[in-house]
């Protein structure tokens, strides 16, 4: 029968791995062990550095920001985009979402204590089609138009403050006029953590009170972007620049190049890693079989002696490496697939790190791993690739015994 090679090979390959269960289990709990290991840490690095970009984009600055030339270099009052309506119409009109913000700084005081802060002017249902901000409230409630007087602070700058929810606040800036504006304010909520500079010094306002305290009628100093479905950054980008040649067009990419390279590196640093402990594996792998081959030398010898060819034998010893592989990507997935969708479900809290933040953004306290079918077929795939290359050497050495010399072997 043309499968009876195939069978015989598979059934002797089995005897053989467990002619030394110790050896072998040694070897299937090591594979195991590590496809384990690095399915729960591809899957919780993939969360985190998702959750990282989603931060700077959905809660910071969007995908892009448009701003007038040269406000970057010199954030003046005075220096804006006039016509934003026009500009935010286009955008729309191109599939992308856009929100205006105004922008002022000043100080805002509290009693006895002072900080200087950015003051944030929104147009509240514009500005919840750009960014979940709203959704990030920690005590208090989002901007209200029913309250124009409410304003929504960082969680750092209310514990500099010593303020809390209903707390009055004064606020002075600079009006357009170049004296000084000043109101009384109350604190309608306090963000959670999100980043350094929104934490110690972002008051948000609604855009209509931050006009009539600065003098401002028309324009804005930044519109948020966010781009269509299913379009890339980049591409993005260039449309965008097409679209306004006349306006400072940045992405998120440009104004955070230090997160922007730390997500690229430890996208590589996955790499790596899986690198370094599969070569561990490839190591014991490797040992495991060459012992396997000189336990044997006599046997294999016997058998090419019989006319078993080369080719033969390489397969026997392939099958078993591939058998005890085959057995820890079963186990290691039996444990791992529960484990990373209960954690994708329910989160792993590190409740530890709370305010703990990365290049000025703010660390989440739960943890939400990827858990899709990508997280699974990097390290099943890395440990196949490893256990091929660990299992060359001692396969084809068997395969290339001489069998009058095996036969003598002690």
């Amino acid at each position: 029968m043309v499968y009876r090679p195939v069978v015989d090979v598979f059934r002797t390959a089995w005897r053989n791995v467990w002619r030394n269960p110790r050896r072998s289990g040694t070897t299937i709990a090591a594979m195991t062990l590590a496809l384990f290991v690095l399915i729960l840490y591809s899957g919780l690095l993939a969360g985190y550095l998702r959750d990282m970009e989603a931060n700077i984009v959905e809660l910071e600055v969007g995908d892009a920001q448009v701003s007038p030339l040269g406000y970057r270099k010199d954030p003046d009052l005075y220096t804006r985009i006039d016509d934003s309506a026009a500009v935010v119409r286009a955008l729309r009109e191109t599939g992308f979402r856009a929100s205006p913000r105004l922008l002022a700084w000043g100080l805002v005081a509290a009693e006895e204590s002072s900080a200087g802060v950015q003051f944030r002017g929104v147009e509240i249902e514009a500005d919840a089609a750009v960014s979940r901000i709203s959704e990030h409230v920690d005590a208090g409630a989002w901007l209200d138009p029913a309250v124009p007087e409410g304003v929504v602070i960082g969680r750092r700058l209310s514990r500099m403050l010593g303020t809390k929810v209903g707390g009055e606040l004064v606020v002075v800036t600079q009006g357009i006029d170049g004296a000084m504006a000043y109101e009384l304010v109350e604190v309608h909520g306090i963000l959670k953590s999100i980043g350094d500079a929104t934490d110690m010094a972002g008051v948000f306002m609604l855009a209509e009170t931050l006009r009539a305290l600065v003098g401002v009628e028309e324009g804005v100093h930044q519109i948020v972007v966010r781009r269509p479905d299913g379009s890339d950054l980049e591409t993005a980008a260039v449309e965008l620049r097409r679209l306004m040649p006349d306006l400072d067009v940045r992405t998120w990419r440009e104004l955070n190049p230090t997160l922007s390279s730390m997500l690229d590196s430890s996208r590589q640093a996955m790499g790596l890693m899986y690198m370094i402990v599969y070569v561990a594996v490839a190591i014991l792998i490797l040992n495991a079989m060459l012992m396997a081959t000189f336990e044997r030398i006599r046997e294999i010898g016997v058998l090419k002696a019989l006319g078993v060819g080369p080719g033969r034998i390489f397969a026997l010893m392939a099958t078993e490496a591939a058998l005890q592989a085959t057995i820890a990507v079963a186990i290691g997935l039996v444990f791992a697939v529960p484990t990373l969708l209960y954690w994708a479900r329910f989160g792993l809290d590190v409740g530890g790190l709370t305010g703990v933040s990365v290049v000025g953004i703010a660390m989440q306290p739960v943890w939400y791993p990827v858990a899709g079918i990508e997280t699974y077929l990097g390290p099943v795939a890395s440990l196949i690739a490893i256990v091929s290359a660990a299992v060359a050497f001692p396969a084809v050495k068997a395969a290339r015994v001489d069998p009058v010399a095996a036969m003598r072997h002690q």
